[in-house]
């Protein structure tokens, strides 16, 4: 079979052969805001959950799928928006998917109650998962090897530090209240982002084909959104319903139908060579690790992130503004950490984001004594200094994880890699969002103020703990600091 030949035509970017180092750091920059959006999307709504309720009359259930209705319908489109990527061409697909992100977070701006609030988020997830996949095709073909490093970095550091930055926006914005709008500047705030990227996208982005990539597979996108939804849907809802009987009968069928998916690709790869996952990449023990790795690492920030926005603002009393605080911190963290992670990995390896889930849990268990002791007692500063020794521990794995899981990827490979990467991200995040229901929501109820909340996050840190500890031992399968001097 063909498969193993990877072709791709590209076409140079627009602005001119005189200049391409110009051409190719504008080319970045639009590529990398698109993924800041996404990943801004993703948390932005965390510290306007409150707001959102009060002015929509949300219930638990409905500002959970706020959240969950995004991440989870981009974790359930970004094999198929890589595929159509391949076969239709990365920058028109990229160009759509911005198009209709930047139309549907006008949806939810405007949105008058959660039921058409969550249908925008759902179009916007969409969106997302045609224009995410082509950032890192994109910058495989417009960079070569020893410039592709420092790119991959920085999509990692943007990636995880958009899910920081975007609670600190969504605090401000709230607070803000521009224009009496309250809670809705935190979607209308892509309009002029969004345009501006169609724009020089259109003019600077180079256009690639893979000519290898043969037709997509319906099946395969069924079964496996199939699979997926009847997994995280009783996971994000059970609690709703007293985790009656279905919803475990319904996990449980969830699983048999990506059981039946797997199979079907298997059966594809023989018959045409065109299977929706590239199976044989599961067969290398990096990619497998870093994988597993990145699909914990998204977890816990679901968990994490969210939990702690309502123990601040719920548990505490704090306003979203100064929520944000302990936002920013994080942030300052994450990017001191990505910048060291950085110029450490190439001579250190694996030892690099191993040693920042280790500060980050150290940390983390310091900050549970913190809670248990203080309580309400705690202030602005005591909630967010701690926050700076988290964020560097989690911007330490953050930035190099993606070239330490895909740097030995064959290159004709490297999509389907790169969609399986970003899939385990944010279904990462999805089911961490979901499991919320389990380790915090089970010990109150919506509305609730006060030592219950705080008391409700305090255990959910066991369950970030536990997860930083699980990834430090995955991490052992990832490459091995180089002895080079």
């Amino acid at each position: 079979m063909s498969h193993d030949t990877h072709q791709t035509t590209s076409s140079p970017p627009r602005a001119g052969s005189q200049a391409p180092s110009r051409a190719r750091a504008i080319t970045l920059g639009v590529v990398l805001t698109a993924e800041l959006m996404n990943a801004l999307d993703g948390s932005v709504v965390y510290t306007a959950l409150p707001s959102i309720a009060a002015d929509t009359g949300a219930t638990t259930a409905a500002l959970q799928w706020i959240d969950a209705a995004y991440v989870l319908t981009f974790a359930l489109g970004l094999i198929t928006g890589g595929r159509l990527g391949d076969l239709y061409g990365r920058r028109r697909v990229f160009l759509a998917g911005t198009a209709v992100f930047t139309l549907s977070s006008l949806l939810c701006g405007i949105a008058n109650g959660p039921d058409v609030l969550i249908a925008a988020r759902v179009l916007q997830g969409a969106a997302a998962a045609a224009m995410v996949p082509q950032v890192l095709a994109t910058l495989h073909v417009t960079f070569d090897e020893g410039s592709r490093t420092k790119a991959f970095g920085l999509y990692g550091t943007v990636m995880s530090l958009g899910s920081v930055i975007g609670p600190v926006l969504g605090g401000v914005l709230t607070q803000a209240d521009l224009f009496g709008l309250g809670w809705r500047p935190i979607f209308l705030i892509n309009l002029p982002i969004g345009i501006a990227a169609v724009v020089l996208g259109r003019r600077f982005l180079p256009e690639s084909v893979d000519r290898t990539a043969r037709r997509l597979d319906p099946l395969g996108m069924f079964l496996s959104a199939l699979g997926l939804l009847m997994i995280t849907f009783p996971l994000t809802t059970g609690g709703e319903h007293n985790w009656h009987t279905w919803t475990f009968a319904t996990m449980a069928a969830g699983l048999l139908v990506l059981t039946v998916f797997l199979v079907q690709q298997k059966t594809k790869m023989r018959k045409d060579g065109s299977p929706l996952i590239v199976l044989s990449l599961f067969t290398d023990r990096t990619f497998t690790a870093g994988l597993a790795t990145q699909l914990s690492f998204g977890l816990l920030s679901g968990v994490f992130f969210l939990t702690w926005v309502l123990f601040m603002q719920d548990g505490l009393g704090l306003t979203p503004s100064e929520a944000a605080v302990g936002f920013v911190a994080a942030s300052c963290g994450e990017m001191g950490g990505a910048w060291l992670a950085m110029s450490l990995v190439a001579r250190y390896g694996r030892a690099v984001p191993q040693a920042g889930a280790l500060l980050a849990a150290a940390t983390l268990s310091g900050y549970h004594h913190l809670v248990t002791a203080q309580g309400a007692g705690m202030g602005t500063l005591q909630t967010a200094a701690p926050m700076l020794a988290v964020g560097f521990g989690l911007g330490m794995i953050g930035a190099p994880l993606a070239d330490l899981t895909l740097g030995k990827v064959a290159h004709h490979h490297a999509g389907s890699a790169s969609g399986l990467f970003n899939t385990a991200t944010q279904l990462g995040i999805a089911l961490g969002t979901a499991l919320t229901t389990v380790i915090f929501f089970t010990h109150i109820s919506a509305g609730t103020r006060g030592p219950a909340v705080s008391a409700a996050f305090t255990h959910s840190l066991w369950y970030v703990i536990g997860t930083l500890l699980t990834m430090w031992a995955l991490m052992l399968l990832l490459p091995k600091p180089t002895r080079s001097s």
